[in-house]
């Protein structure tokens, strides 16, 4: 069983720390990314961090996951129009948590659907980078898939 976790960024998100911080705060992505490698330590998991503006590019990112614990995904505005995303995550059967820094529900009504919960084993959003953290926690607390 593979200790690997990766944690995939859509598009935007190398904008943090500047981008909208009213909505996602002042964390840039970097910053997340050490969270999450501090947070991988403290549960034995290795963590894969990477980030693409491209759709095709996180479709990538997902099938080289294939094997892994899981995937913590912020496909951010994809999550909302990608049947792309959602079919590559159903197909790597991979366990992937979807996460958001903000509280996609407290926001525009686009943002209310999601491609990818059906396919996820949990949704965590609202948190800033804490929900990238509670994700990869979920994961040392939760079953390894066969």
């Amino acid at each position: 069983m593979s200790s690997t976790v990766h944690v995939l960024n859509g598009p935007n998100l190398n904008l943090l720390g500047t981008r909208e911080p009213g909505i996602y705060g002042a964390a840039t992505l970097a910053d997340i990314e050490a969270l999450c490698l501090e947070e991988g330590r403290r549960h034995g998991f290795d963590i894969v961090f990477r980030q693409t503006n491209s759709e095709g590019g996180l479709v990538d990112l997902i099938q080289a996951a294939r094997g892994a614990r899981g995937i913590v995904l912020n496909a951010a505005a994809y999550t909302h129009t990608s049947v792309a995303l959602r079919d590559a995550v159903a197909a790597v059967g991979v366990p992937m948590i979807e996460v958001h820094l903000s509280n996609v529900f407290a926001r525009e009504d686009f943002r209310h659907h999601s491609f990818l919960s059906p396919v996820a084993r949990g949704v965590i959003c609202g948190f800033g980078p804490q929900s990238y953290a509670l994700a990869i926690a979920a994961f040392a607390r939760l079953p390894a898939a066969p």
